[in-house]
């Protein structure tokens, strides 16, 4: 990562996912299961825990949205091929400053350490 990307990892209140992001813990992570499996293990993950509240899930667009502390999140579910599902995320974290330090970068990467256990992992770049 170049140092103009490095500051605005810590001087932003969001983060998401991609395929092709220059920071390796933010690249979308792939997972041998189905789409609705998948958004089930969410689902279930997260109902169980106390410290995710759901705001939303909606099956059809395969996304679900929750509160984790005061950060919002919004985890969307992506059927690639037969039993390749792909899990990205969207972090905002909510404050009166303009920026986390950091934090829903952190968040991302504790929720797919979070994931990489209960899910079977495949990959995180195709």
């Amino acid at each position: 990562m170049s140092i103009k990307q490095t500051i605005k990892k810590y001087f932003s209140n969001h983060s998401e996912t991609s395929d092709n992001h220059l920071d390796t813990s933010l690249q979308t992570h792939y997972y041998k299961t189905t789409k609705d499996k998948a958004l089930a293990k969410l689902e279930e993950l997260y109902t169980k825990s106390q410290n995710y509240s759901i705001h939303s899930i909606s099956k059809e667009h395969g996304e679900i949205s929750l509160y984790y502390k005061k950060t919002f999140i919004i985890a969307t579910i992506i059927s690639v091929r037969p039993f390749n599902t792909a899990i990205d995320f969207s972090v905002t974290t909510e404050s009166a400053l303009p920026f986390d330090f950091g934090n829903s970068t952190r968040v991302i990467e504790q929720l797919y350490k979070q994931l990489n256990n209960e899910l079977p992992y495949i990959e995180t770049k195709r």
